[in-house]
């Protein structure tokens, strides 16, 4: 589906969790008719209640507060955080609890992975922070690298619109019914709050299911002078590596920051399988080592950015529901790229072809054999083939 970006919006970066937390607070703090808030994790931390303890005082001050989450990565939360909120006249609702289970069939596996939250049909937050304390991370180092943005203006009209739509699937799917006297629902208004040009983009399984995918490859094939892109998480499919390998090659600068540090095994040693790959195309390839990379951004030709929740994955990609905003904006797309510019310059490593010729078969092979499961795991949920453009 075709992106029509909109303009007249303000977007503001917001870089880790130090910025996101106080601005998202606030706006929660400020609230005055309605709150919708979706996140894959919701944490029982400092940061966590105090997020939930901001929802829980515009519940009782007569806000309606609809919060998501989903049913495995935020598996403990119904029965901690959740059922507090829900005494304070908090919505909880829990997308696919049943995945618990681990059942290796596709339904089971789609996940709620976006980030989102909209305020009064007035202010959005969206990107790829979790509600999670950033200092949270296993060996206590730094936090995590991580980036959101804040919305205001007419692109606020899709935004809420889909932050309703799924809530309201999720009430289907439990059998749930609408409140007797609901609160008066905000619209969004149409009115210009800046001079930025942005666009909504979602995954889901109907109507969207390669939108985010079909929106980097056609920034990446437009790319003239510079390609960043920033991805915890990142096993593409063919066309996604083509495209990569094609700008390189036709004298695009093609930078990929990916995580340096061993957090999901599997993925870590099958992303290194592409290495060789991508390096003997022009691409170049920086591990983050200072902290725990969570950030899922890109900038093209500093005149197009995107922030958001979806990793360059077949789980994010093929999966989850996520949601991006896509700027076509000189400064921000300015402002991200020089922030991801400090990033690499101060925490990450080149990765050359001397170091893979240097890598012991050993780890060559555990590259590759992880690389084969994540290709069997996708052919058991079905969506291998053609679907994840191998």
């Amino acid at each position: 589906m075709k992106l029509t970006p909109v303009p007249g919006n303000r977007v503001d970066l917001l870089a880790s969790g130090s910025e996101y937390f106080p601005a998202l607070i606030a706006e929660l703090e400020a609230a005055t008719a309605e709150i919708y808030l979706e996140s894959y994790i919701f944490e029982d931390d400092v940061t966590g209640r105090a997020v939930a303890d901001a929802l829980g005082r515009a519940a009782q001050r007569g806000v309606a507060v609809h919060v998501v989450i989903d049913g495995f990565g935020a598996r403990d939360f119904a029965s901690g955080l959740g059922r507090g909120l829900a005494q304070q006249g908090v919505e909880v609702l829990v997308y696919r609890l049943e995945a618990a289970a681990l059942r290796l069939r596709r339904h089971r596996l789609r996940r709620l992975h976006r980030k989102l939250v909209v305020i009064d049909a007035r202010v959005a937050f969206l990107g790829g922070i979790n509600i999670i304390d950033d200092m949270d991370t296993p060996g206590q180092l730094p936090p995590r690298y991580d980036y959101a943005v804040r919305i205001e203006g007419p692109l606020l009209f899709d935004i809420h619109a889909a932050a309703r739509h799924l809530a309201n699937l999720v009430r289907w799917a439990r059998l749930r019914r609408r409140r007797r006297h609901p609160p008066a629902t905000p619209r969004p208004s149409l009115e210009p709050r800046g001079n930025v040009t942005a666009a909504f983009v979602i995954r889901d399984n109907v109507r969207h299911r390669r939108s985010i995918e079909d929106a980097y490859l056609a920034a990446m094939a437009s790319a003239r002078r510079e390609i960043i892109i920033a991805n915890a998480y990142f096993l593409p499919g063919r066309s996604f590596r083509h495209a990569l390998a094609e700008a390189a090659r036709s004298g695009v600068e093609v930078i990929v920051l990916l995580q340096g540090r061993v957090e999901y095994v599997l993925l870590h040693y099958a992303t290194q399988a592409l290495y060789g790959a991508l390096l003997k195309s022009g691409v170049r390839i920086f591990e983050y080592h200072r902290s725990f990379l969570h950030a899922k951004v890109a900038v093209v030709d500093d005149r197009w950015a995107t922030v958001g929740s979806s990793n360059i994955d077949p789980f994010s990609l093929l999966l989850a529901r996520e949601a991006n905003v896509v700027v076509h904006d000189e400064a921000f797309a300015g402002r991200l790229r020089a922030s991801l510019q400090h990033a690499i310059d101060n925490g990450a490593t080149e990765v050359r072809s001397d170091d893979l010729r240097r890598r012991s078969m050993a780890a060559r092979a555990l590259s590759w054999l992880a690389y084969g499961m994540v290709r069997v795991l996708i052919g058991v949920t079905r969506y291998g083939g053609s679907e994840y453009r191998e």
